[in-house]
């Protein structure tokens, strides 16, 4: 089996730790730059449990040295996997499976729901269509990421809690090729449980990305904070119930209640959210994936959503102001030069 992750952060190298010492997984990297240099000359290092793992993985910046595998497992972010997608080609294969890792709203996610949104195209995502033209929405596995882990050095990776990566075929069938990735996870030590519907599990952590993100990024609060404190607790009532309406006009389905998935993050304690740790980092911001496609279903389902709205608006321009909102080249113009100042770079 032969297995590319595509981006070796923080995720992708913890993915890469445990796949590499799975027998039958003839593992690849596809990385960059100091982290790419320091896998190649001294492996990649896992720090888990008080202990450090080396492994020796394939590593390039090169797709094309590595021909067609079975997965690609993509493991940037949105922005990131968009702007790689014509770099990826010399991976697909026929039979090739691309495992989407990312946060929020997939490029393909409306393969394969009913005739009402057959020709939607999520530009906020994919703008041009680009995935969808390139990599092929038959290729598209769905995968749900759990685990908390971070780049502490070039090829060091920390991994902080959480094993679970939830897969799924976007029309809910029980397919070969999920099995067969859901076992080698397994084998490596994740937790890779195969979900009947993969949507319905991407908005239960969406869900809450969407809302706590963005409003930590505002606030600068962390996420007991976001959660408890009165007025903060409000507004993520107000975003949650807008997202939530979106979601069901999909077909979505929630397995758990408003309050409960509230409570859930609070418990959590004082955690800096993914948007605040950007944020506070220099880092682009991962905002289209969570809330600009929301608000783009929204509109297309006719849905209000003016909370939604308003914490997009005051997020996106934070994110200009900071130089740090990426920005589709599509989308960039002179009536909007602090836009083009945050620039796509191309992954790992």
């Amino acid at each position: 089996m032969k297995i590319c992750i595509y981006g070796a952060g923080a995720i992708g190298g913890y993915l890469a730790a445990g796949l590499s010492k799975v027998d039958g997984v003839e593992l690849s990297l596809v990385a960059r730059g100091v982290h790419l240099q320091a896998i190649r000359a001294r492996g990649l290092t896992l720090q888990i449990g008080g202990e450090e793992r080396v492994c020796h993985p394939r590593a390039t910046n090169n797709p094309a040295e590595l021909g067609p595998q079975d997965y690609v497992i993509v493991c940037v972010k949105a922005h990131q996997a968009w702007e790689a997608a014509e770099q990826m080609t010399p991976l697909l294969g026929d039979g090739t499976a691309v495992v989407t890792g990312q946060n929020g709203v997939p490029w393909w996610y409306t393969y394969g729901l009913d005739k009402r949104f057959e020709k939607l195209r999520l530009e906020s995502v994919d703008p041009g269509a680009r995935q969808w033209n390139t990599i092929g929405p038959q290729r598209a596995l769905g995968c749900i990421v759990y685990p908390a882990t971070e780049i502490v050095g070039p090829g060091v990776i920390r991994h902080t809690y959480g094993d679970r990566f939830s897969l799924g075929e976007p029309d809910g069938s029980d397919s070969e090729r999920c099995r067969r990735l859901s076992q080698a996870l397994k084998t490596a030590g994740f937790d890779a449980p195969i979900v009947d519907n993969i949507r319905n599990e991407l908005w239960l952590k969406l869900w809450g990305n969407l809302c706590f993100n963005p409003i930590s990024a505002l606030t600068r609060a962390t996420l007991d904070v976001v959660t408890t404190q009165p007025d903060l607790r409000a507004l993520c009532v107000h975003v949650m119930t807008e997202a939530q309406e979106v979601a069901t006009a999909f077909g979505v389905s929630f397995r758990v209640d408003l309050e409960k998935r509230i409570r859930g993050a609070s418990r959590v304690g004082a955690h800096r959210t993914s948007m605040l740790q950007d944020l506070e980092n220099g880092r682009p911001l991962e905002l289209d994936a969570l809330l600009t496609a929301v608000s783009e279903m929204a509109r297309f389902a006719r849905i209000e959503t003016p909370y939604i709205d308003v914490i997009l608006t005051l997020t996106q321009q934070l994110g200009r102001a900071l130089r740090i909102y990426p920005v589709y080249p599509q989308q960039r113009s002179a009536a909007e030069p602090a836009r083009a100042e945050a620039r796509l770079e191309v992954p790992a």
